[in-house]
């Protein structure tokens, strides 16, 4: 069959699509800006008829319709990769839950353990001639969601930016069960980030000047890493590559500021590439149909053994606490679920085995709490509750505006001595304290 006769014949309403929906399936809905919309507002019309399904995803950018009456969880459950603050507070109601892994596990999840994927159903941007639907910002792990799934939805998107990558990263029609013309809403986009605080700065600073030229970069979000990508664009550094989770606007200021070729690379030379991207309109524009970026599954883009192959790797992320030991709390605030693992031990890993490599955990020094008090972020141990991120053993770089140390090799009193030392200056004293009453402290700073 004719591949336009056959998307004519797979051509239904959402609510024809979604008909196929029975209660105690299991529904797989794409990850971020791929999250479907027509689709899901025609499910939350079924709600009554419905229990017990359960929903797959990730990286939420609003409410979706079938979680928007209060009895929602009786009807609903969100199972999510990785959490926002829309899925903060849908954990809050006892709709949602964390589904603990690395993000670069994923594809592999998909295929060998996921039993029950009944639909898949996502965004995907309109059929080429070849009779493909590109994923878009987010190949992520979809190609091996589509794969175990009995059910395939496709929701066509025509302001979805079509992404071009190395494979995985568009599904054919032969592979599709339904399409869905959608309401070609504009593509999610995240807030502008606000301006770069003083603390932002100086942690930027710090770690500008441990980037060569030729490095390869890969950033977190939130205003550290951007902070960072800002200075550098206004540096002298050049010849810069990209190889990461996420692709944020700071790679476009730097791309149009000249930093970045490629040309350094080890691996992909002169291709951005990365598993999936959020930000601004002008960010999904330049990634759209431009052959210097490249979209890849999370498999390879997260994969240690990927990131080591890559000379200078340079990762930088960001951090809730630090204890005195050099454990990574990048989750929750104790028991308070606040994201999810995402890719940060890899590239945490995968940076410290790259010739070269270094890999940066940024975090101001303190935050103010809900009494007003200044607490500290630096801590003797982790919360009760909290989860480890990052183990002792991986943590390499940890900065603060009041400082850089390295932990590798360090024996647990070097380690407290170097963590104590970015500490910010109200805490040290209690800290020396509790590193004595712990057992990991050798010297004293009082004499």
């Amino acid at each position: 069959m004719d591949i336009y006769e056959e998307y004519k014949s797979k051509l239904v309403s959402a609510d024809k699509a979604v008909s196929v929906i029975k209660s105690g399936d299991w529904v797989d809905f794409g990850w971020c800006t791929n999250t479907p919309e027509a689709c899901d507002k025609a499910l939350a019309k079924r709600t009554d008829d419905l229990f017990d399904v359960n929903i797959r995803g990730g990286i939420l950018y609003h409410t979706p319709a079938v979680f928007e009456r209060e009895d929602a969880g009786e009807h609903f459950t969100w199972n999510s990769w990785h959490m926002t603050g829309v899925e903060r507070k849908l954990i809050s109601r006892g709709c949602a839950f964390y589904a603990p892994l690395k993000y670069s596990e994923l594809p592999r999840y998909y295929r060998e353990n996921i039993k029950h994927l009944n639909v898949s159903v996502f965004q995907v941007s309109p059929m080429d001639n070849g009779g493909y639907f590109n994923f878009g910002v987010s190949a992520s792990h979809l190609h091996a969601a589509v794969e175990c799934a009995d059910i395939v939805i496709v929701e066509v998107n025509k302001n979805m930016p079509r992404c071009l990558g190395g494979y995985e990263t568009e599904v054919h029609i032969s592979e599709v069960d339904y399409v869905v013309e959608g309401e070609n809403p504009a593509v999610c986009t995240l807030p502008a980030s606000g301006e770069a605080t003083e603390v932002d700065r100086k942690v930027a600073s710090l770690i500008v000047d441990e980037i060569p030229n030729g490095a390869c970069l890969q950033l977190g979000i939130g205003g550290m890493p951007n902070a960072v990508g800002k200075m550098i664009a206004e540096s002298d550094l050049k010849d810069l590559g990209v190889h990461t989770e996420m692709y944020v606007d700071a790679f476009v200021e730097l791309a149009k500021a000249g930093k970045i070729t490629g040309k350094k690379k080890t691996l992909d030379r002169g291709r951005q590439v990365y598993a999936f991207a959020s930000g601004s309109q002008n960010m999904y524009d330049y990634l759209n149909d431009n052959p210097a970026c490249m979209a890849a599954p999370v498999d390879y883009t997260n994969s240690a053994a990927t990131v080591s192959a890559i000379d200078n790797f340079i990762s930088i992320n960001n951090a809730v606490n630090v204890d005195l030991y050099g454990q990574v709390n990048a989750e929750s605030a104790g028991t308070k679920h606040i994201s999810g693992a995402g890719g940060q031990l890899d590239f945490v890993i995968g940076a410290y085995l790259s010739k070269g490599g270094k890999s940066f955990i940024c975090l101001s020094s303190t935050f103010t709490g809900k009494d007003g008090s200044l607490q500290s972020r630096i801590l003797p141990t982790l919360p009760q509750g909290s989860i480890v991120t990052d183990t002792r053993a991986n943590t390499m770089f940890v900065v603060t505006e009041y400082g850089m140390v390295n932990l590798k090799g360090l024996s647990t009193w070097q380690r407290a001595e170097a963590l104590i030392s970015i500490a910010h200056p109200d805490f040290r004293d209690s800290l020396i304290k509790d590193a004595e009453k712990m057992g990991i402290w050798r010297r004293t700073n009082k004499a």
